[in-house]
């Protein structure tokens, strides 16, 4: 089944481009990392606001604390398409290395995303 693609963007037919199943989950999980509490007017604590983070004093306590609250925020919002199985937040420099383990509930598949967190994002 073909989705909606993130961003919501055109392809090269001009049409609303769509994406896989795979990619779509990894965009809803992107959506969930990124958004800031308080930004969508429907859901206002919808989100983790992870690229807040990035502002912060980057410690070993700030990626701990990131970690949960990454955890936290996919089981609430995506229990329903992923088990989260492992969450791993590394503190490198300027940036926060995100690093989700995952099961999708429809195919049983086992996956692992990384998101990079740079500062300023």
């Amino acid at each position: 089944m073909s989705r909606l693609d993130h961003p919501l963007h055109f392809d090269g037919t001009g049409r609303t481009a769509i994406t896989g199943e795979d990619d779509h989950v990894r965009d809803m999980i992107f959506q969930v990392l990124f958004t800031n509490p308080g930004e969508r007017v429907n859901r206002p604590d919808f989100g983790c606001g992870l690229g807040q983070m990035v502002f912060m004093p980057n410690s070993g306590a700030l990626a701990t604390a990131s970690q949960f609250l990454v955890q936290g925020s996919l089981q609430r919002w995506l229990a329903d398409v992923i088990q989260v199985e492992k969450v791993e937040v590394k503190a490198e420099e300027e940036r926060l290395i995100v690093d989700v383990v995952y099961v999708r509930l429809d195919s049983g598949q086992r996956l692992q995303e990384r998101f990079d967190v740079p500062a300023g994002r």
